[in-house]
C-alpha cells in the first residue's frame, strides 16, 4: 500500500500560485497512491493569498474521479450570501471505506498567541492485508499548550481504537450497528514539532497494555538517520531559517515490519512543504 501525506497550503505553490492542478500531478508523479492525506485544503477562502475562493474539496473530488474524498474540516463558519468558508484536512483514497470518523481536537484558551480549531479525520480502509485505519490532522503552530493537548488526544483515540477492537459493541441496526474498527493504524500530519521536541517521543510513548503504540516510519526505515527536511526547502520567505521536518507519518507497532519504504519529496516547489510517502509492504 502506497500512502502520500502533504501539507498543500490551500494548493499555494511556492510562486504564489494557487493551482490544485498542479498538486495532483505531482502526486500522482510521486507513487500510484492509494491514499492521500492532505492537510490545509480550503473552501471560499478568498481572502487566503493567491486564492480565488474555489472550493477546493470539490476540485480535488474532479481531480480524482477513481477515487473518494473524505472531508475533515476544522473551521466552519459563515460566509456572504448564506454561504461556509471551510478549512481543514482530506483523505483521498481509491480502497473501500468502512467507516469515518471527524473529531475537533482539543483548543484550550491560549490568548497569548493566534490559534484555530484543529481536526482529525479517521477512516477505516478494506486494504489487501486486511482492515486497516488512516488517520490525518494538523496540530496548532502557534500555541505549544494546544499542540500538546492535541497529541495527549491522538494518544487518547488510539487507546480508544484498540478498545473497539478488543471489545467491540454487540450487534444492532441501524446507525448502533457495529463496524470494524482495527487497533492497526497509520498516523500522519503536520505535526508543527521538529523530531528532537518532545512531543515526537511523547506520541510514541507506550499506551496501556495490550494498545499498538505509535512508531516513527521514518525512523523504523532509516535508523540512526536525521529526518529529511519538510519544510524551509524550497519557500524561504516563511520559512527563513534552515530546514526542518515537521511532517511525519508513525505506524502502530503492530506494522513496523510492513514499512517498506519512506521518501520525502524535495524536489516540489508546489506547496511550502514537502510531500512524505509511505510505502507498506502488503
Amino acid at each position: 500500500m502506497k500512502l502520500i501525506t502533504w501539507n498543500v497550503q490551500w494548493c499555494r505553490g511556492c510562486d504564489g500560485r494557487v493551482d490544485p492542478p498542479r498538486i495532483a500531478r505531482v502526486a500522482r508523479e510521486m507513487a500510484d497512491f492509494d491514499v492521500l492525506c492532505l492537510q490545509e485544503v480550503a473552501r471560499n477562502y478568498p481572502d487566503l493569498a493567491g486564492s480565488s475562493g474555489e472550493n477546493q474539496y470539490e476540485t480535488l473530488a474532479g481531480l480524482f474521479p477513481d477515487y473518494s474524498v473524505v472531508r475533515g474540516v476544522a473551521t466552519d463558519v459563515p460566509a456572504p450570501r448564506g454561504k461556509r468558508r471551510e478549512f481543514g484536512n482530506a483523505i483521498i483514497t481509491r480502497l473501500p471505506i468502512l467507516q469515518v470518523f471527524r473529531r475537533l481536537l482539543p483548543w484550550p484558551a491560549d490568548p497569548s498567541v493566534p490559534s484555530m480549531q484543529r481536526s482529525a479525520v479517521e477512516v477505516v480502509l478494506e486494504s489487501p492485508s486486511g482492515r486497516l485505519r488512516v488517520t490525518t490532522t494538523h496540530l496548532e503552530y502557534y500555541s505549544a499548550k494546544q499542540r500538546a493537548a492535541q497529541v495527549e488526544a491522538l494518544r487518547e483515540l488510539q487507546t480508544e481504537a484498540s478498545g473497539h477492537a478488543a471489545a467491540p459493541a454487540p450487534a444492532k441496526e441501524g446507525p448502533f450497528r457495529t463496524m470494524p474498527r482495527p487497533a492497526s493504524g497509520i498516523l500522519t500530519a503536520d505535526f508543527n514539532f521538529p523530531p528532537d521536541d518532545v512531543l515526537h517521543r511523547h506520541l510514541q510513548s507506550p499506551l496501556a497494555p495490550g494498545v499498538p503504540a505509535y512508531r516513527d516510519a521514518w525512523q523504523l526505515r532509516h535508523l540512526g538517520k536525521p529526518h529529511a527536511p519538510t519544510i524551509g526547502v524550497h519557500d524561504k520567505v516563511q520559512w527563513p531559517g534552515p530546514p526542518l521536518a515537521f511532517d511525519f507519518i508513525f505506524v502502530t507497532e503492530d506494522l513496523a515490519h510492513r514499512v517498506e519504504d519512506v521518501v520525502v519529496n524535495g524536489q516540489t516547489d508546489a506547496s511550502d512543504h514537502q510531500p512524505v510517502l509511505l510505502e507498506l509492504r502488503d
